[in-house]
C-alpha cells in the first residue's frame, strides 16, 4: 500500500506539472504571434510574463519526472525487470523529445533581440510541439499496461518482442487524445480563471484581459471536444478492459438496455447502486450504437479480478460532472464572443472562470484516478498482478512520509514563484479602469 501510495502521490503532482509544461507553450506562441503580426506592446509582454511561468514548470515537471523514473525501478522491479525491453522504447523517445524541448526553451528564453524574429517564434513553437510530444509517448507507455501488445508469454518468459507494436497498442491513440485534449482544457481554464481574478480585480486590466482571452479560448475548444475523445476511449475500454468500464459505471449486472448511471452510490456487496439516476438503454447505445445489446457486467467477471467500484465511479462521475461543467461554461464562453461582448465587463462572467479555475485540474486527477484504479488488480492488465510486481523492501512506508514532504514543499515553492512572478507584472497603461458591473 506504501508503494501504491508513493506512486499515486509522485502522479498526482507530476501530471498538473506535465499539463501545464505541454500546453503553456502555445499560449506563449499564440501571443507571440500576435505581437509579431501587430506590433503591440501588450503581447510581447505577456509573451515574457508566460514563459517564465514554462520555464518554472519545465523545471518542476523535470524533477517531479526523474523522480517517477526511479520510482518505477525502485517500487516496482518485476515489472520493470518483464515490461521494460517491450514498452522502453516511448520512455526513450520520451527522453529524447525532452531534450529538444530544454535546447528550444533554452533558446526561446535568451533569443530576445539575438535571433531573427520569426526564427525566435518558432523555437517557442517547437518547446510546446516537443512537450506535448513527450506527454503522447508517456500516454503511449501507460497505455500498452492497460491494453498490452508486442510480445508473447510463453511459460513466463517474454518472447517475440515488438517493441513498435507495443508502443502503437490499440489504446494508445485514443488515450493520448483523450490526455491531450484534457491537459488543454485545464490549462486553458486555470491560466484564465488567473487572468479572470486579476481582471475582476482592476489589476492591469489590458494586459490580464488580453491573457484571459487567449488561454480561454483554448480551454473552451479543447472542453468542447473532450466529449467526442470520451466517447472513443469509452468505447475502447468497453473492449479491452470491460471490468474497467463496469466500475466505472457501477454495472453489475448484465443485461439488455443496460442503462446509464448518474451519480449514486455504489452497495458493492449487494451489487446495486443507491441513489443514482438510471437511464435504461443509454449505457448500450454509447458503447455498441445499440439501445438493446447487454454491456458486460460485474457478475460475469470473477470476484477477484473486481476494481474496487465505488472509488472508480466516483472518480468517473467527477470527471464527466466537471467535463460537463466545463462545456457549459464553453458555451457560455462563445455566447459573450458572438453575442453579448459586454459580458466580458461584468462581475458575474469574470467569477464564473474564477471559481472554475481549479475545476480542470481536478477532472484530470479523477481521470487518472479511473485509468490506474479501474485497472486493478492488473498492473499489466490480464498479464502481471499488482501484488506481484511491487518490491519486497520492508520499510517503503518512510519513502512514502519523504516524498511527501517533497511534493508538497516543491508546490510551495511553485505556488510562490508563479504568485511572484504574477505581481511583478508590469502596468500597461496608466488609465483609470472602467467600473465592473457586480450583477
Amino acid at each position: 500500500m506504501a508503494a501504491r501510495s508513493q506512486m499515486a502521490l509522485s502522479l498526482g503532482f507530476h501530471i498538473i506539472f506535465s499539463c501545464i509544461g505541454m500546453v503553456m507553450p502555445f499560449f506563449m506562441a499564440v501571443s507571440h504571434f500576435l505581437w509579431l503580426r501587430k506590433g503591440e506592446q501588450v503581447y510581447q509582454n505577456i509573451t515574457r510574463a508566460w514563459s517564465k511561468g514554462v520555464a518554472i514548470f519545465f523545471a518542476t515537471g523535470a524533477v517531479s519526472g526523474t523522480v517517477l523514473s526511479f520510482e518505477l525501478g525502485l517500487l516496482w522491479p518485476t515489472f520493470m525487470k518483464h515490461a521494460g525491453p517491450i514498452f522502453g522504447m516511448p520512455f526513450s523517445l520520451e527522453g529524447t523529445a525532452f531534450f529538444i524541448e530544454a535546447i528550444a526553451l533554452g533558446f526561446y528564453l535568451y533569443g530576445w533581440k539575438r535571433f531573427n524574429r520569426w526564427f525566435h517564434w518558432v523555437t517557442g513553437l517547437v518547446v510546446g510541439i516537443s512537450g506535448l510530444t513527450s506527454g503522447i509517448l508517456v500516454v503511449a507507455a501507460n497505455s500498452w499496461m492497460n491494453s498490452p501488445t508486442g510480445f508473447e508469454l510463453v511459460n513466463g518468459s517474454y518472447i517475440n518482442i515488438d517493441p513498435i507494436k507495443a508502443m502503437f497498442n490499440p489504446a494508445w491513440f485514443s488515450q493520448a487524445l483523450h490526455m491531450c485534449i484534457a491537459a488543454f482544457a485545464a490549462t486553458g481554464f486555470a491560466v484564465a480563471g488567473v487572468h479572470a481574478l486579476m481582471v475582476w480585480r482592476r489589476r492591469n486590466v489590458d494586459f490580464h484581459m488580453r491573457s484571459f482571452k487567449i488561454a480561454a479560448i483554448f480551454g473552451v475548444i479543447a472542453a468542447l471536444l473532450q466529449p467526442i475523445s470520451g466517447d472513443i476511449s469509452a468505447k475502447m475500454v468497453a473492449k479491452r478492459q470491460p471490468a474497467k468500464l463496469a466500475a466505472m459505471e457501477a454495472h453489475f449486472k448484465t443485461e439488455p438496455y443496460s442503462p446509464l448511471i448518474l451519480g449514486g452510490i455504489p452497495d458493492e456487496k449487494n451489487r446495486k447502486v443507491n441513489y443514482a439516476i438510471e437511464l435504461p438503454g443509454m449505457l448500450s447505445f454509447l458503447v455498441y450504437d445499440n439501445f438493446k445489446t447487454p454491456v458486460k457486467g460485474l457478475d460475469q467477471i470473477p470476484q477477484q479480478d473486481h476494481p474496487p467500484v465505488t472509488v472508480t465511479h466516483f472518480a468517473f462521475q467527477i470527471m464527466v460532472g466537471l467535463g460537463m461543467a466545463m462545456m457549459a461554461l464553453g458555451v457560455i464562453y462563445l455566447l459573450a464572443i458572438w453575442k453579448k461582448r459586454n459580458w466580458f465587463n461584468k462581475g458575474w462572467f469574470l467569477k464564473l472562470f474564477i471559481a472554475a479555475t481549479p475545476i480542470g485540474f481536478i477532472a484530470v486527477e479523477a481521470g487518472w484516478t479511473v485509468t490506474e484504479v479501474g485497472r486493478q488488480p492488473w498492473i499489466i492488465q490480464g498479464v502481471m498482478r499488482t501484488a506481484d510486481a511491487v518490491t519486497p523492501m520492508p520499510g517503503i512506508h518512510y519513502s512514502f512520509y519523504l516524498f511527501t514532504v517533497v511534493y508538497f514543499t516543491l508546490s510551495i515553492v511553485v505556488i510562490f514563484l508563479l504568485y511572484r512572478q504574477i505581481k511583478m507584472v508590469p502596468v500597461i497603461y496608466d488609465v483609470k479602469p472602467k467600473k465592473l458591473h457586480t450583477n
